[in-house]
């Protein structure tokens, strides 16, 4: 979430109306033709003179009818294709579409299963932890989980969306996402009890610290209970059911290891990124995936892990993070560039919210350029080869990234437009009434933002909104902070608590929420869901789609919101890319940029030495990988899940710390004195360039 303002503009088109959804049940592991079941109907004689027998037949015409009443609007309406291209018919324990992503046996056929593998609107799911609930999606959309095929791509949220086999069109699909935000990168606003818990915390590193030293209430394990609870599989089916198609979820780098005294909960977090990635697998729903966290800080924000200081590509220890940064984004990019995930995870966002105030525009941009080469190394280029790789406007304005790495291989650039942190006092009004006029002046500025969306579509490619809310103001508890301070110019107390909202304020937050959709297009609201306070309420409810959706000021359906702009008054996009921007034709030749951006730099900003003297890590260490969950089939043979690691071309040692070299605090290195050479040439030096490409 950001907490700093970024100004910007967007648009969007209208897509097919839904058909309406019949009632799909739940699919048995029983012939989709029902051929064997009528079989016996139409051999069924005239009454026996036998009463049993007698008894018999109705009982079993009953059971007919019953098995027809089920079985045919299961075919029609779950199993059938769909009207708009979805996938043919799906047998158990084979896959469709164009990879087989699943178990490695082709197209035999499974040993029976007694539990429901997919099923639509009204069927009953059944979670891991045993407990059941009912599956509310009347837009049309199927989940489907088979254990002998846990990689199944054949799930689809909505009538609209295609299912997970099938590639998506950045051009012609609409991106209708929304953040877990505070779920593994934990904020104060978003888990408020967490914080208040523990006064004097204001990040994850000073939560951290206390409740480690807190082992009376568990320690850091308050950390992976809260991974547990926070969202659960029952919310990523109601964000299906609420008519979107896509989550942005933001991870540590911590979930792959810590160094040195960071106190991070380590490699406890991804075995929940990788479950929320099979719920979202299960209900068709794509993932964008945003290293939210980077070591020394990339912007001194709460939500980087650590406030404070910016010590990532600045400072005496700039060029160290980086080489860690670069690192953990190597380590991802193989696993969800592995077959068993790409479908799932088709964007990578490298870094959240870099600062490029302090960092600087030609070192970060330079930086990009590398991280680019790096990831391209271990994918190769084109479409379907690993992620669709989004950058942050940091802060800069869509505009100031026009032809940015022109001719480069999928990229996206991804602006977070917020009118809560302009640092005006807001006090327009909201509640102008119910009618056509709801929202006063609201919707119509957020209206304008289409015009800057749409030009950067033409000019950088793919562009999104990776985050914005319904706050207008800077009302809600930690909002800015533990300690922050509010610009608002009437009663915050108004905005923490919706119980008394009335229907005048929800009527306006809702054209302003569908205005702002409307403008942007492709969009991630931050965010799905906002922990209760030591109050017992949501005091940030602006900030929680769940809580919107649930109350009446978020659309039940998010296509309402075409139009609600009006005809555009700027510039129009198109709908098309150049083929490059997508992986097409001329993908991959970026030699302009890397020759503008060269990386490393000469310099840092506010740093005493030139890069060559800065301390740097060691191309000597263990290289990480992330594992992938184990599954077995209903025979209790285990299910290939990969490595972790797609490109077995790139075999380069992880940085690692120089031995003999003592090194300033990563974290607090701004005004830190250089150390002497032994950190510089004391070993290989971690390199910067990209590992071997890969074949193709």
């Amino acid at each position: 979430m950001a907490s700093d303002a970024a100004a910007s503009p967007r648009e969007s088109y209208l897509q097919s109306t839904p058909n309406d959804s019949a009632t799909n049940l739940a699919v048995k592991n029983e012939p989709y033709i029902d051929e064997d079941l009528t079989g016996p109907a139409t051999s069924v004689k005239a009454k026996s003179k036998r009463r049993p027998l007698l008894i018999f037949l109705i009982a079993l015409a009953v059971l007919i009818v019953v098995v027809l009443a089920v079985i045919l609007p299961v075919y029609f309406t779950v199993i059938k294709p769909k009207n708009n291209g979805s996938s043919p018919p799906v047998k158990q324990g084979t896959t469709t579409g164009p990879h087989n992503n699943g178990t490695g046996t082709g197209g035999t056929t499974t040993p029976p299963s007694t539990e429901a593998i997919t099923g639509g609107d009204g069927s009953t799911i059944k979670a891991a932890d045993g407990s059941t609930f009912q599956y509310n999606n009347k837009f049309g959309g199927i989940w489907y989980s088979d254990p002998n095929d846990p990689y199944n791509l054949n799930a689809y949220p909505n009538s609209w969306t295609p299912p997970l086999n099938q590639s998506w069109n950045f051009a012609t699909n609409r991106m209708l996402g929304v953040n877990l935000g505070g779920w593994f990168v934990l904020e104060p606003f978003i888990s408020p009890a967490l914080f208040q818990k523990y006064p004097g915390a204001t990040d994850e590193w000073s939560l951290s610290v206390l409740m480690a030293a807190d082992t009376a209430s568990g320690g850091l394990s308050q950390i992976e209970d809260h991974y547990k609870t926070f969202i659960t599989e029952a919310d990523i089916a109601e964000i299906a059911g609420a008519g979107l198609n896509w989550v942005r979820i933001p991870i540590p780098y911590w979930a792959i290891d810590k160094w040195g005294d960071e106190p991070w909960l380590e490699k406890t977090s991804w075995k929940y990124i990788v479950q929320a990635l099979q719920w979202c697998r299960k209900y068709g729903i794509r993932v964008k995936l945003d290293l939210h966290t980077i070591p020394g800080s990339q912007n001194a924000y709460n939500h980087s892990g650590k406030g404070g200081q910016v010590n990532f590509l600045h400072g005496v220890m700039g060029m160290a993070n980086a080489q860690r940064a670069l690192n953990y984004m190597r380590i991802i990019t193989q696993f969800i560039s592995q077959p068993e995930w790409k479908e799932v995870v088709p964007i990578f966002g490298i870094i959240n919210e870099a600062l490029a105030t302090t960092i600087g525009d030609d070192v970060i941009r330079g930086f990009y350029v590398d991280a680019y080469n790096m990831i391209r190394g271990i994918t190769g280029t084109g479409e379907g080869n690993g992620p669709y790789i989004s950058i942050h406007d940091s802060f800069e304005g869509l505009t100031r990234w026009a032809g940015f790495l022109s001719g480069s291989d999928r990229m996206i650039l991804d602006q977070h437009p917020y009118f809560a942190f302009r640092g005006g006092p807001a006090t327009e009004p909201m509640d102008t009434g119910v009618g056509p006029g709801a929202g006063g002046t609201w919707p119509e500025q957020a209206c304008q933002w289409a015009e800057g969306f749409n030009t950067s579509r033409t000019a950088f490619g793919v562009t999104l909104a990776g985050e914005w809310s319904n706050g207008y103001n800077d009302c809600g508890l930690f909002l800015t902070g533990v300690n922050g301070r509010q610009s608002y110019g009437g009663n915050c107390a108004d905005w923490r608590d919706s119980t008394n909202w009335s229907a005048g304020t929800k009527a306006g937050l809702m054209r302003f929420s569908m205005a702002q959709m409307d403008a942007m297009r492709d969009y991630f609201f931050w965010t799905w869901k906002i922990g209760t306070s030591a109050a017992g309420i949501v005091e940030s409810p602006l900030w929680s789609y769940q809580l919107g959706l649930r109350n009446g000021w978020m659309p039940t359906d998010p296509r309402a919101a075409v139009g609600t702009c009006g005809a555009s008054t700027g510039p129009i996009w198109d709908q098309t890319f150049q083929p490059w921007m997508t992986g097409g034709v001329g993908a991959g030749n970026i030699g302009a940029a890397a020759a503008t951006y060269p990386y490393p730099p000469v310099l840092l900003p506010d740093t005493p030495a030139a890069v060559v003297d800065l301390p740097l890590y060691t191309a000597t260490g263990t290289i990480a990988t992330l594992p992938a969950p184990t599954y077995t089939d209903t025979n209790g043979k285990p299910i290939a899940a990969g490595n972790g690691w797609f490109n077995a071309q790139d075999t380069t040692p992880a940085p690692t710390p120089i031995a003999g070299c003592t090194y300033p605090d990563p974290w607090d290195a701004v005004n830190a004195v250089v150390p002497g050479p032994t950190c510089v040439g004391g070993g290989i030096v971690a390199s910067v360039t990209p590992p071997p490409r890969r074949a193709l």
